[in-house]
């Protein structure tokens, strides 16, 4: 896909790839330049490690949206394409 950035320096991310990549409006974005390439990524959710019985949990440090089926099933379907680690 190609889209043009404006003179603002503003870009179009296509609503496929927005909706394959689960970015919404709002949502803050990391930008970097690694070895001439632009990378855009979310920003990592903040947590806090808290101990649930003898288990470490990644709890958020603010109220997120509620994690849908959908996420999840197309997250299970893009690690098994990508195949188990050896």
């Amino acid at each position: 896909m190609k889209t043009a950035i404006d003179s603002a320096g503003r870009l179009v991310i296509p609503k496929e790839v927005r909706r394959e990549a689960g970015l919404k409006p709002g949502m803050l974005l990391d930008v970097r330049l690694r070895q001439g390439l632009i990378e855009i990524e979310p920003t990592p959710l903040p947590v806090k490690l808290q101990k649930h019985g003898r288990l470490l949990v990644a709890v958020p440090s603010k109220p997120v949206e509620r994690l849908r089926g959908e996420t999840v099933e197309r997250t299970r379907r893009q690690i098994r394409q990508k195949g188990a680690p050896s």
